[in-house]
């Protein structure tokens, strides 16, 4: 079983029928390090599930890169407003280091309502459970303090610590590289 198929049995629930008519329409791609999945200002046409590597998510905002997701392996990367709404990325989304994918363009995302009876409900699901993860971030950032902040992350992602430059990390949460290094100081020693 794939993890992409892994992924889908685990969250949908899906029949192994239907998870073939799935599969089927996404296609296995290499995003090279540097190489942008999308632009800021362009129309995003896909989506994709991220087997390997880190894909950091980011805009330009007052002369600086803010980063609002680094994005890794068994996670959905697009940006959504232009996937969904057909305008144009508000994001920048780009590989960190080499990354393998699985991904579907616009127009065979279309296919799975004609497909699956019951993508309404799946879709429905899946999108709930993206909320509740941007929910529990806009939490996070509310009511944690900036080391808090960094304590949740590195527990739930420590990958990132030692794969991503860590002025991303400080950027996405939501702290500068100092405050950033002052915390990883403290917990180093």
């Amino acid at each position: 079983m794939t993890e992409l198929q892994n992924y889908i049995s685990t969250y949908f629930g899906v029949t192994n029928q239907d998870m073939e008519k799935i599969t089927a329409l996404f296609k296995e791609e290499i995003l090279k390090k540097g190489e942008y999945f999308t632009k800021s200002g362009q129309y995003c046409e896909k989506l994709s599930f991220q087997r390997s590597g880190f894909i950091r998510v980011f805009a330009n905002a007052n002369d600086k890169e803010i980063t609002q997701w680094i994005s890794c392996k068994g996670y959905f990367i697009t940006d959504l407003y232009s996937f969904a709404f057909k305008q144009r990325a508000r994001w920048n989304i780009q590989a960190l280091t080499d990354c393998a994918l699985y991904t579907i363009d616009k127009e065979n995302y279309a296919l799975l309502n004609k497909l699956l009876p019951n993508w309404v409900e799946l879709e429905k699901q899946f999108i709930a459970s993206c909320f509740v993860q941007l929910e529990d971030r806009v939490f996070s950032h509310l009511s944690l303090s900036a080391e808090e902040r960094y304590d949740k992350l590195f527990e739930s992602n420590k990958v990132l610590f030692n794969q991503v430059p860590l002025q991303y990390i400080a950027s996405m949460l939501g702290m500068s590289p100092e405050t950033f290094s002052r915390i990883r100081n403290k917990k180093i020693s």
